[in-house]
């Protein structure tokens, strides 16, 4: 009997390393594109989220199987703490740039992750394979449609490097009133002079005007160096 019961926990204790390898290797999948696109929540952060929570799944499988026969216990009761909790890490990421703001993508991918590793944590291999697909087409081939539907809305985006002295950024601003362009957004990026500064605009742009014609005029303004787009 003994023997029995040590090889029902050994064949469960190998499933749930199963489980927790297959949710470690598809966080990192989805961890990796967000690594290679340097956001705040990457590669390790990605693969504890989807272990973590294929843990906690496998774990409340581990505490129905074990008490069902003493109490009415709820093996999704700690899954759903989880979907909830992920939350406060996702809120981390999401940072306000200026008037824009950034982290909204890379916190909805850890919410999912965190689903993923739930799926796989239960044993619902298929449907964590299939979801780790989906987040991965989204973020890769889904991306690269939202810049065409950019490009048709006119934005574009320019990199100004200029001497870091006061008024510049308005001397700036004056050459794009000047043609009707309207700022969307404005960043800089540290650079490594004191005296130099790179500022990144995401501008948009009227259909009669030419960039080729913005981008003269801005190189004769006083103390820019370098106008080029992305």
């Amino acid at each position: 009997m003994d023997k029995i019961i040590f090889a029902i926990f050994d064949n469960f204790y190998f499933i749930v390393l199963v489980r927790l390898f297959l949710a470690g290797l598809l966080g990192g999948i989805i961890g990796y594109e967000r690594e290679s696109m340097n956001r705040p929540a990457g590669f390790r952060t990605h693969i504890l989220v989807c272990v973590g929570a294929a843990l906690v799944m496998s774990t409340s499988q581990f505490i129905f199987e074990q008490y069902k026969y003493f109490t009415n216990a709820d093996p999704a009761r700690l899954g759903a703490q989880v979907i909830s909790g992920i939350g406060f890490l996702g809120a981390g990421t999401i940072i306000r740039d200026g008037v824009s703001v950034r982290g909204l993508t890379t916190a909805a991918s850890l919410w999912a992750v965190s689903c993923v590793g739930i799926a796989a944590g239960i044993g619902f291999y298929q449907g964590a394979i299939i979801t780790t697909v989906v987040i991965y087409i989204t973020l890769i081939v889904l991306k690269k449609m939202e810049a065409q539907f950019t490009k048709k809305k006119q934005l574009s985006i320019l990199h100004i490097t200029t001497k870091n002295m006061p008024g510049q950024i308005g001397a700036i601003g004056c050459v794009f009133g000047k043609h009707n362009v309207v700022i969307k957004n404005i960043e800089f990026i540290n650079n490594d002079h004191e005296n130099q500064v790179v500022v990144k605009f995401l501008i948009k742009i009227p259909v009669d005007v030419k960039k080729e014609s913005i981008v003269g005029d801005l190189q004769e303004v006083k103390g820019v160096q370098k106008v080029h787009d992305e």
